[in-house]
């Protein structure tokens, strides 16, 4: 029987703990080729590259498994695997990660780890993105994995829904207190964003971007609350930005706008 084919991808870089622990669930279910950023791309989004040229190099990372490094973004990464380095083959699931930190409520926003699974979907592939609340180069990946296997499983055998993705953030806590996981929406929340200026050796001014993340009470379906109550959150995505609330009470604007 033929094996799935499984991209797996991250944006922390191919050293980082997280991809390391997502190969290894990955490799259970079957054959993984992994394309990961060369370096780390935390924040970029769904940032390509379109005056740079892209480069790959095939790396030892990881034993019996194919992989490249490549120069671009992740989205970049997801790219090249689909239309150079898999060409003519069909991808069965892309996973993302396991991200150090957050990508949970506005964060998928800025996530380079979520556009890359989000890159995948939009290529019609089935995809999951793996973020774990710890931003600690020694975080514990054992519930993560034990999760990720289990969500791995399932992507494979069903459908996951319009969007093809699905956002899971695990929080930081003990394998024995993480109460399972959780479907739910993407919670509400705010950067309170400030900029710490200084000056370099030459005197000349420099900005670095500090902030801390707002949150306000948050309902019991939303992935905020369910990470801090103990549960993994599991939020099916899309690409979709539309706010289809609003086109109805936008009508009388385009009738204003035409009739005028």
């Amino acid at each position: 029987m033929k094996k799935p084919l499984i991209l797996v991808t991250n944006d922390d870089g191919m050293f980082a703990p997280g991809i390391k622990a997502l190969v290894e669930v990955a490799k259970r279910h079957g054959e993984v080729v992994v394309v990961a950023p060369n370096s780390p791309q935390s924040g970029q989004g769904h940032a390509i590259s379109l005056t740079t040229p892209l480069r790959l190099h095939k790396v030892d990372a990881f034993d019996d498994v194919l992989a490249y490094e490549c120069s671009g973004t992740p989205v970049d990464c997801v790219k090249l695997a689909k239309h150079v380095v898999l060409k003519d083959r069909d991808v069965d699931l892309c996973v993302s990660g396991i991200n150090h930190g957050s990508n949970a409520s506005i964060n998928i926003i800025y996530s380079g780890t979520m556009s890359a699974a989000m890159e995948a979907s939009l290529e019609g592939i089935k995809s999951i993105g793996f973020s774990l609340l710890d931003l600690s180069f020694e975080a514990d990946f054992s519930a993560s994995k034990h999760y990720a296997d289990k969500l791995i499983s399932h992507a494979l055998k069903n459908d996951l829904g319009v969007g093809n993705l699905l956002n899971v953030n695990i929080p930081k806590l003990p394998p024995s207190e993480i109460k399972g996981i959780k479907i739910c929406k993407q919670g509400e929340a705010s950067w309170k964003e400030e900029f710490k200026e200084a000056e370099d050796p030459r005197g000349e001014k420099y900005y670095w971007l500090t902030g801390k993340f707002i949150m306000t009470e948050q309902p019991k379906d939303t992935d905020l609350w369910a990470l801090n109550n103990g549960y993994i959150s599991v939020v099916p995505s899309h690409h979709d930005l539309t706010q289809y609330e609003s086109i109805t009470p936008l009508q009388s604007l385009e009738n204003q706008i035409n009739n005028s």
